[in-house]
């Protein structure tokens, strides 16, 4: 049985899940700044942002309705989405940094260089499911979800809706802020930032594996 949309419950699940995902989600991680670059590129946003909500669905209403199973089952999971994520992570950072380093121009450099679409979609699967905090945020949205028994497929909804605004303020804040990357060093300091967050998360990660 589940809360139905008039009950009380419901709407209290649903305000806790948003609130929850907002927390969780609404930090400038791996998969935040990929999206902000590909904004700024104004390369395939909305099939990078289809991608991530659709992830974000599939995997938050997984999650309330037994995903911890599966790493329970499967303890070795964890670890190998980890050192992948560290793979990964340490590649983008290596890429940042080349085009930091190299940069020739701003936002028309940035699109003669835009990847293709399958490229671009690509990398919003590998941000998402190569990133093992995503996982961990994952997991804490199956536990607390739990919490509210019958409502707690209101709580998945509720942090799918937080997914969802939080990729919209990153859509529609990377399309304001493109004026600002308009020169070639507004680029390379963008660049030169995600590199160093990606490079920190990587060595937090491999800290963790070892």
């Amino acid at each position: 049985m589940f809360a139905t949309l008039s009950s009380p419950l419901f709407f209290t699940a649903w305000a806790s899940g948003t609130a929850t995902g907002l927390g969780l989600f609404a930090v400038v991680g791996a998969q935040s700044a990929f999206i902000l670059r590909q904004g700024l590129m104004r390369a395939h946003l909305l099939s990078v942002v289809a991608i991530c909500a659709l992830i974000d669905a599939i995997f938050i209403f997984a999650s309330v309705s037994g995903l911890q199973a599966l790493t329970s089952w499967f303890p070795w999971l964890t670890t190998a989405v980890l050192w992948f994520g560290v793979a990964f992570l340490s590649w983008y950072a290596l890429q940042s940094a080349r085009r930091a380093w190299t940069a020739t121009g701003g936002l028309a450099a940035a699109r003669d260089v835009v990847p293709s679409r399958r490229a671009a979609m690509l990398g919003a699967l590998g941000f998402s499911l190569l990133n093992p905090h995503f996982w961990l945020d994952m997991v804490v949205v199956g536990s607390l979800a739990h919490g509210f028994e019958d409502a707690r497929m209101a709580f998945a909804a509720g942090a799918f809706t937080a997914s969802l605004l939080w990729l919209a303020v990153l859509g529609i804040g990377s399309r304001l802020f493109a004026p600002f990357f308009a020169s070639a060093s507004a680029w390379r300091i963008l660049d030169g930032l995600i590199a160093v967050v990606m490079a920190a998360l990587a060595i937090s990660l491999a800290l963790k594996g070892v």
